[in-house]
């Protein structure tokens, strides 16, 4: 396993569904070309034929198969109608319970269940269910992070608890380089799931003034003030930006409802205004005043020096990991 291969892919390098469009076909076409597992991330409001077409979009641009991810929190009937119709090869979940019954229902498609844990209870439920994998996110993940333990410490404990089952475990947060990947495998992984180094490409469909962010700053907050009407309850992290440095704090009672409008985008196929402390990030649209909208990101940030094509990230990875293990191993 390990770089050898996962869930049925060349390789063990996993791509973040990355929310709300950032990972939209070019993204995720680019990874299952380079031969690794990439996920479109599902609208969060239920558009069924829109997320046809960013299926069928996908489908123009690689002959591979890829996934979907889908985050629970929020209607998501409709869309996975539309993901098993057209039988994705794997469907993601996250924030919210992966029931026997939605496993039962994606395999009866042919299609596999990978859910996002964030402790051992959310492991428990997904060994019962039946799940083909599991992926373990770390406090240290960028975007919202459901769980409050660092990696280093899960991570060995859900491999524990899997033990001889046939279920891969894939590590997520914050990891951006090879030597992650390596750290990963040697707590019992046997994949790597990364987001912010995706977000770092050039196929990604974040904003150009983001993706510079990400290569400029290294630090990263945990914390709660973005989206709380849209998402209450959903702490994340992001970058420390000069915004946030010197508004980042917002009164519990508090949310984006009342701020001012900041700028514009359009967020799979809708216009949209974006307000001061929202949770929505500057995909390629957006206009208005950028440095001030939310970035999420990674702990593993501060590895990420330069924005990459996404097939050359997971090449790196590959042959990082191949030489590291061959070097020490």
């Amino acid at each position: 396993m390990g770089w050898k291969g996962l869930l049925g892919f060349e390789y063990g390098v996993v791509q973040a569904p990355l929310g709300p469009d950032i990972s939209g076909p070019h993204l995720v076409a680019a990874v299952a070309n380079a031969g690794a597992l990439g996920f479109l991330r599902a609208p969060d409001s239920e558009s069924p034929d829109y997320l046809r077409e960013l299926i069928k979009t996908t489908r123009t641009l690689t002959d591979k198969p890829f996934g979907v991810g889908v985050v629970l929190a929020f209607p998501y009937e409709e869309n996975l109608k539309v993901i098993l119709d057209e039988k994705v090869a794997v469907l993601q979940v996250s924030w919210g319970d992966c029931t026997r019954e939605l496993v039962n229902k994606a395999h009866s498609a042919g299609v596999k269940v990978v859910p996002q844990v964030g402790n051992i209870e959310g492991a428990k439920q997904a060994i019962e269910a039946g799940v083909d994998g599991i992926i373990v996110q770390g406090l240290e993940a960028g975007g919202h992070v459901i769980g409050q333990d660092g990696l280093i410490s899960l991570l060995p404990r859900v491999v524990d608890l899997v033990g001889d089952r046939e279920i891969p475990v894939i590590a997520a947060g914050g990891i951006a380089d090879a030597r992650g990947y390596v750290a990963a495998l040697a707590l019992g992984a046997q994949g790597v799931c990364l987001g912010t180094r995706f977000l770092a490409t050039e196929e990604s469909h974040a904003h150009p003034t983001y993706k510079r962010q990400l290569v400029e700053i290294d630090e990263t907050a945990y914390t709660d003030v973005f989206g709380r009407a849209r998402w209450p309850g959903a702490p994340h992290r992001v970058l420390q930006t000069p915004f946030y440095k010197d508004c980042g704090s917002l009164p519990a009672h508090e949310n984006e409802v009342n701020q001012p409008v900041i700028g514009h985008s359009t967020i799979n196929g809708v216009e949209k205004e974006i307000k001061r402390f929202s949770g929505t990030v500057p995909n390629k649209t957006a206009t208005g005043d950028l440095e001030s909208m939310v970035m999420y990101a990674g702990e593993g940030v501060g590895l990420i020096k330069e924005i990459l094509p996404a097939g050359e990230v997971v090449k790196r990875l590959v042959e990082g990991a191949q030489l590291i293990m061959q070097q020490n191993f």
